[in-house]
């Protein structure tokens, strides 16, 4: 079965192919970004598996000799956008952002092997030590009490989280003249603040500054925050490592050792005064935010419902769930990206690993709003919880992959 919405969301995939990449959003976001490309991988592995592969292998050109895979590979020069290579400062072979972003693309790997392993086993097994470089990277330099750290806030992928404002609060903000670009394409009020950008940018001149010298910036960073994002992550694609290790026969002695550790950083991040999941400053101690990456705990092979009683509240108390704040906080904001917004990629996740422990209900209504959310307002980057009001960028890939892959009438169980 097939619908015209399917049909949309393939010619999205389309036109943002820049051949062997595809770019979030022409204009807004005009290079290959690393989570983005991992959903619009799996999104093309609905009807094309091999240009799935070529998404993910792409993304993995990039890889720098320590392991890290970049936020940004800048493919191609462009001009109008802003930090470009040249303010990074990438060390890789190919110019890029000196951070990485959460390693969905290690499991969405797996899930695209899984639906043609005769297709996909050679090119997984050339992936993996790749992938498990990339997985050792993060174990060596991003850990706080088993937690995966943010040390930028675009490393986490969630811009301007209220869970950041305290580590923010450290950063200068004397960064000298610059031009934003993503207020050229999206109204401001569903952007970062100045206030916000100007600390991104010092932490980008910090690492630059070092070469990007990891032993260096874990001194010289003001910025670490253990994060449910990362650490859910994480510790998802280390499970995965595992299986797709084990089948492939490569050497996977050490990755139950890493899930171990992982699994004492999720329980590090409990916040019983709050009731779920919940981001820490380092040094600092909880920021007292329920997000929506609360919830990918289930996602993560967790098996813990103490959360239940705030994930259903959060699937009730707006329109569209799950907003990226809690609904009910002072820091709501339901248009400014990170602070209040419903993104469909999150809910993808949430919903996935909620499946996945059997809790059919919550996912179903899940993904039941969400597609009537992109029913509604189209294939936008995120949008109102209140009111599904569109926001940020049209025509984005990682929505429409997420249409094909989980939220459309005729995409397939991905349990």
């Amino acid at each position: 079965m097939f619908s015209d919405l399917d049909q949309g969301a393939r010619d999205i995939l389309a036109g943002n192919d820049q051949g062997g990449y595809t770019v979030p959003s022409i204009g807004l976001y005009p290079y290959q970004w690393n989570w983005d490309s991992a959903f619009v991988a799996l999104g093309f592995s609905t009807y094309d598996n091999d240009r799935a592969w070529r998404e993910i292998e792409t993304l993995f050109s990039g890889q720098w000799a320590d392991g890290m895979v970049p936020h940004i590979l800048y493919h191609e020069h462009m001009d109008g956008y802003f930090p470009g290579p040249d303010i990074w400062g990438g060390i890789g072979p190919v110019p890029s952002s000196g951070i990485s972003q959460p390693p969905v693309a290690i499991s969405f790997a797996r899930r695209i092997f899984e639906k043609d392993p005769a297709q996909g086993r050679g090119r997984l097994a050339e992936l993996y030590p790749s992938m498990l470089a990339w997985h050792r990277w993060f174990m060596r330099w991003r850990l706080d009490e088993g937690a995966v750290c943010a040390t930028h806030p675009w490393e986490a992928g969630r811009d301007n989280a209220p869970d950041w404002d305290l580590a923010m609060s450290r950063i200068p903000k004397d960064v000298g003249t610059y031009t934003r670009c993503d207020i050229q394409h999206v109204s401001p009020e569903m952007r970062p603040h100045d206030d916000d950008y100007d600390r991104y940018i010092w932490l980008v001149q910090l690492g630059k500054r070092l070469n990007w010298d990891q032993a260096q910036l874990l001194l010289a960073n003001p910025f670490r925050v253990a994060d449910p994002t990362m650490t859910f992550v994480c510790l998802r694609a280390a499970r995965d490592l595992l299986e797709v290790g084990q089948e492939l026969h490569f050497d996977v002695e050490h990755l139950e050792d890493d899930i171990s550790q992982l699994e004492d950083g999720v329980a590090s991040l409990w916040n019983d005064s709050i009731g779920c999941y919940d981001s820490r400053t380092v040094p600092g101690g909880f920021t007292g935010v329920q997000s929506s990456a609360s919830f990918l705990s289930w996602y993560a092979g967790v098996k813990d419902h103490r959360q239940l009683p705030k994930l259903r509240r959060a699937l009730e108390q707006v329109r569209y769930p799950v907003a990226s704040v809690d609904a009910d906080s002072a820091e709501f904001d339901p248009l400014r990206y990170w602070r209040g917004p419903t993104w469909g990629f999150m809910n993808f996740m949430i919903a996935s690993g909620l499946a996945e422990f059997g809790l059919e209900d919550e996912a179903e209504s899940l993904r039941d709003s969400t597609r009537s959310l992109i029913r509604q307002s189209g294939f936008f980057e995120y949008y109102s919880p209140v009111d599904g009001q569109a926001a940020g960028g049209g025509s984005f890939a990682w929505t429409a992959a997420v249409w094909l892959a989980w939220a459309g009438p005729y995409a397939e169980d991905l349990r």
